[in-house]
């Protein structure tokens, strides 16, 4: 795909209504029964469905909207395969009406969604846009008269480029510029939101932005990262302060968390070491308000400590209603004397990430929908005090359109394998409130391109035509019924 074959600009060819009626008739085969040994979902979960900024929107130049750090690295030559940009993406910048009705005749009961900070604030720090702000504003209000209960996400990796011009996330004034920021969403939308969500995956931000150079803003500075997850998680508890005190209902974190498995018998204090740095590096000072001892080690030799001040664990340490859960793979690991770090761990030396013997998705991850069972009892053991919300779970597929038909029986299946792994660990004592599929949309995949398709509906980017896929009717039955029925 080129950028000149994505210029469409008119309203999708059909409505959401008519996109999920097509060919497919509603299943009539009743509510799922407990008896008859069912999965039937606790009352009131919650059934949604997710996406980011970039990845969606386009309309990177309309309205006073500043540039992003993935606008510049985007349009850096080698930098995201086949020289695809976000810069019109699903163009749900104009068609979010659209989509909404799309979502509508999905029967979500939620829409998680991230708001760009370069449409808000353009330079990073300073004026507010009232336009940035009134699209937002709009999409709520779309998303309410719809019944769909909107979830933002304040930070899904769009740092405004001015930003890092002067340092980033690396520097610690960013965290104090995202709290401003966060006050100036809230102030135009906080009348109609009830939950916010302050940061999506710092480690990814952190780690792939400024240790390994695959994410933007590129850059391949270890001691940088490090210092870049303490100012990511103190600008989380700068926004969380902020937002509490001006009467925001919820606050939640989503992190990117993954179990992590031994994958040959003495690899116990591999696993562990990669848990702090995975997992327990952002759980901990979030949750428990200390960095984990190992995760303090090995960030000592790099760059040091003294990036952390005196108060900052205190204030990065908010109460927090939920914690949002990204899962899609448990990382397998084993002891290997002698095998280098990890770029994206760094600390990781004498441990080899392992590739188990399992079905892929598109994207090579394995597919273990164990893995979430495990994750979600794991936290609900360890961090009891917070709900827990599936922010993010899915899987990418080499899809196809067939007309208006998009045959997808891979993702169904994923997809009925983690829902069943989330309703054992339900019954077995996670405290889950909901589920969100990553994503709605095919979208823009980061260093991906247009190549890897995660949505439940399919995007022609010639065309900009939604076409819902057959997860997409599957997930739609799955919702009305609020459980799945024994043997699908």
């Amino acid at each position: 795909m080129t950028e000149s074959a994505m210029t469409s600009r008119g309203r999708a060819e059909d409505d959401g209504g008519d996109l999920v009626a097509a060919g497919s008739s509603r299943d009539t085969r009743g509510e799922p029964d407990a008896a008859r040994g069912d999965l039937v979902f606790p009352d009131g979960f919650i059934w949604g469905a997710a996406t980011a900024a970039y990845q969606i929107e386009g309309a990177v130049a309309e309205d006073g909207r500043g540039a992003s750090i993935w606008d510049v690295f985007s349009h850096t030559p080698g930098k995201v395969a086949s020289g695809h940009t976000g810069d019109i993406a699903c163009d749900h910048y104009h068609r979010y009406a659209d989509d909404v009705r799309l979502m509508a005749g999905l029967g979500l009961t939620a829409y998680r969604f991230s708001v760009a900070w370069p449409r808000i604030v353009p330079d990073g720090s300073g004026p507010v846009n009232p336009a940035g702000l009134d699209f937002y504003d709009r999409l709520v209000d779309e998303l309410l008269g719809h019944g769909i209960t909107p979830y933002p996400t304040l930070y899904h990796w769009d740092l405004p480029q001015t930003l890092e011009d002067r340092g980033g996330w690396a520097a610690r004034d960013t965290a104090y510029r995202f709290a401003e920021y966060a006050l100036a969403v809230h102030r135009r939308l906080g009348d109609r939101v009830r939950c916010w969500i302050t940061l999506n995956e710092p480690w990814v931000a952190a780690f792939l932005g400024y240790a390994t150079g695959e994410h933007a803003p590129g850059r391949r500075d270890v001691p940088a990262a490090f210092r870049a997850v303490h100012h990511l998680l103190l600008g989380h508890g700068l926004a969380a302060s902020a937002l509490r005190s001006a009467g925001a209902a919820q606050l939640a974190l989503t992190l990117s968390l993954s179990p992590v498995i031994e994958a040959r018998p003495g690899s116990g204090e591999a696993a562990a070491r990669v848990d702090a740095l995975a997992n327990r590096q952002f759980l901990d000072p979030a949750l428990r308000g200390r960095y984990p001892e190992e995760v303090l080690k090995i960030m000592a030799g790099h760059g040091g400590l003294g990036h952390i001040r005196d108060g900052d664990l205190e204030t990065i340490h908010q109460p927090l209603d939920l914690l949002g859960v990204n899962y899609y793979s448990p990382t397998y690991v084993s002891a290997a004397e002698g095998e280098p770090a990890n770029p994206a761990f760094p600390g990781s030396e004498g441990i080899r990430f392992e590739r188990p013997d399992r079905p892929v998705t598109a994207m090579g991850w394995p597919i273990d929908a164990d893995g979430l069972r495990t994750l979600l009892l794991r936290l609900s053991r360890d961090y009891p005090e917070v709900g827990l919300i599936i922010t993010e779970n899915g899987a990418a597929f080499d899809d196809r359109a067939d007309g208006d038909r998009v045959h997808d029986p891979e993702r169904i299946a994923y997809l009925d394998g983690h829902l069943r792994a989330v309703h054992d660990a339900i019954m077995a004592g996670a405290d889950l409130r909901g589920y969100f599929v990553w994503s709605l949309l095919d979208n823009f995949e980061w260093a991906y391109g247009y190549h890897k398709r995660f949505g439940i509906v399919y995007v022609d980017y010639t065309t900009m035509r939604r076409i819902p896929k057959e997860s997409a009717l599957w997930y739609r039955d799955v919702v009305r019924r609020n459980g799945l029925r024994n043997g699908e």
